[in-house]
């Protein structure tokens, strides 16, 4: 099993059912949480030095942070659309209550930040590629969208069959203008996207990630993933992600580094970059938006 891939289930602590920090060696810079919450149960996060956003995946929810309730309304599930969410500045604590599961997204910054709400309707939605290359991106937590230190992050919804990360793309390096050193999380959600699939394969869809070296580092994970389990990117080239045909794949993506500069610029690998040239002849997978 690689040392960056994590199946579901196997990071929670505290209460938490994925928990990814810098508890884990060789990495430093951001952070995933998710949780599910029921019957009045409750969960909070003590201050730390990494600001966060609160991001609902199925359910609604309550956030308390320094005296002030936010109200997120969320969403059934993350394939109905998008979703309000709350931010909450660096060595700041908050207290999360209500019903259903939601995520919290970390990064390591010491740019303060009061707390706020971000509505469902911010969110530009995109959609990437064209043919078996499209997905749906939703930028929810990317410069110029959200205000903050050093986080950047998005959902991206790819049909079954489908490719997306795709070319495979670095961001390992600070190169003035060209590429940013980001640390990237990709948490999974999977489904059967197919009502006449008989049990139990309804309850087991699948994919596959990879992630390759891009220099001298050692790194070389080509994972098959289920339903909430996370990979992690350190550095290397990444991508393709994979649904398998039958398994729509969704994945949160959490990134941020060392570089002053709150920028996500990557850099193609040189054997798959041509294939940006024919997303143009291609139309976008009808399938998409997913909502």
């Amino acid at each position: 099993m690689s040392d960056w891939y994590f199946p579901a289930g196997s990071t929670a602590s505290a209460g938490w059912s994925t928990l990814v920090d810098s508890e884990i060696p060789g990495w430093v810079y951001t952070g995933v949480r998710t949780a599910e919450l029921s019957d009045g149960r409750e969960i909070s996060l003590d201050a730390l030095p990494f600001e966060h956003i609160v991001l609902p995946l199925a359910g609604s929810f309550q956030v308390d942070v320094e005296g002030k309730t936010f109200e997120l309304k969320g969403r059934p599930n993350v394939w109905s659309g998008t979703t309000d969410l709350v931010y909450v500045g660096p060595k700041t604590a908050f207290t999360v209550r209500g019903d259903g599961r939601f995520a919290v997204c970390s990064a390591k910054t010491d740019t303060p930040r009061e707390a706020f709400y971000q509505a469902a309707e911010v969110t530009p939605i995109e959609n990437r590629g064209t043919g078996n290359m499209s997905r749906e991106v939703r930028n929810f937590g990317t410069p110029g969208v959200l205000e903050a230190g050093s986080i950047i992050a998005c959902e991206v919804l790819t049909p079954a069959g489908n490719w997306s990360s795709y070319p495979p793309h670095k961001h390992d390096e600070e190169l003035e203008g060209i590429e940013t050193q980001l640390e990237e999380i990709y948490y999974f959600e999977l489904r059967t996207n197919s009502e006449g699939a008989p049990e139990p394969e309804r309850s087991a869809p699948l994919g596959y990630q990879r992630v390759s070296a891009s220099d001298s580092r050692e790194i070389d994970v080509l994972a098959e993933v289920h339903d909430r389990d996370t990979v992690l990117v350190p550095f290397g080239w990444h991508g393709p992600s994979m649904a398998a045909p039958g398994y729509d794949m969704y994945y949160l993506n959490v990134m941020s580094g060392p570089g002053r500069e709150r920028a996500w610029r990557i850099t193609d690998h040189p054997d798959q970059t041509w294939l940006r040239s024919i997303w143009p002849t291609q139309d976008v997978d009808p399938r998409l938006p997913f909502n």
